[in-house]
């Protein structure tokens, strides 16, 4: 079944012919900020809480979902922030042609398809090859937040990335199950209530930690990455 797709007319909505060519995604809050990312924003109400936990941050969410990205910009301006812009494009295409080297102060991925079959599992979005493409789009110092409900990946992420040169683990241990202020959306609290943890991994790019474009996998022309302002692709 086709999904009707809703036309999202959010001041906060941005398109990719929205991008302005001199300053890039930057520009569109109108100052010198530092820009952290959200990959898979859902309905928005993790990227609420952590625009308002940290109004000195600007905030781009992200995610492929037309009514997530609606549901998201609704929440935003009802709370009246303006440290947060939506879009809907995929993580990776974004990454690779709107994000600029070494310009993120921080990445979060709550709670991705954990792709739970075996034979699906190198379909996951968080393992060794985007750790290390992240490396590039983080500055030095920069933040990688992952949490999941799903406890095979968790462990798995956990595992990964102490061998992905480049990274400090944060935490005193490879994953924990609470994490000091980090917001809970409703989905995670779901799961919290029903008793199952959620697994937070959070990791640190090397201040010194030299870059290059050799870790820059290529981009997968499979990658769902354009829809118009109305959601259509």
């Amino acid at each position: 079944m086709t999904q009707r797709m809703i036309e999202i007319t959010s001041p906060v909505f941005i398109t990719e012919n929205q991008i302005p060519a001199e300053g890039g995604l930057a520009a569109l809050f109108g100052n010198d900020r530092p820009l952290a990312l959200e990959i898979g924003c859902g309905i928005g109400d993790f990227i609420v809480q952590l625009a308002r936990q940290k109004p000195e941050i600007n905030f781009l969410a992200i995610d492929i979902y037309n009514k997530g990205c609606d549901k998201t910009c609704k929440k935003i301006e009802a709370e009246g922030l303006q440290n947060v812009r939506v879009m809907r494009i995929e993580a990776r295409y974004l990454l690779a042609h709107y994000i600029a080297k070494e310009s993120l102060e921080a990445i979060y991925i709550n709670c991705p398809d954990p792709w739970p079959k075996k034979r699906h599992r190198s379909r996951r979005l968080v393992g060794r090859e985007f750790m290390q493409t992240a490396l590039y789009y983080l500055r030095p110092g920069g933040n990688f937040f992952f949490s999941t409900d799903f406890d095979d990946y968790g462990e798995q992420v956990a595992e990964i990335f102490p061998t992905v040169e480049g990274y400090d683990n944060s935490l005193p241990t490879p994953y924990v199950h609470s994490l000091c202020d980090y917001p809970i959306s409703k989905y995670m609290r779901r799961f919290l209530d029903l008793g199952q943890p959620i697994y937070y991994v959070h990791y640190r790019k090397q201040a010194d930690f030299a870059v290059d474009e050799s870790i820059l996998p290529p981009l997968d022309k499979g990658f769902r990455i354009r829809w118009d302002s109305a959601g259509n692709e």
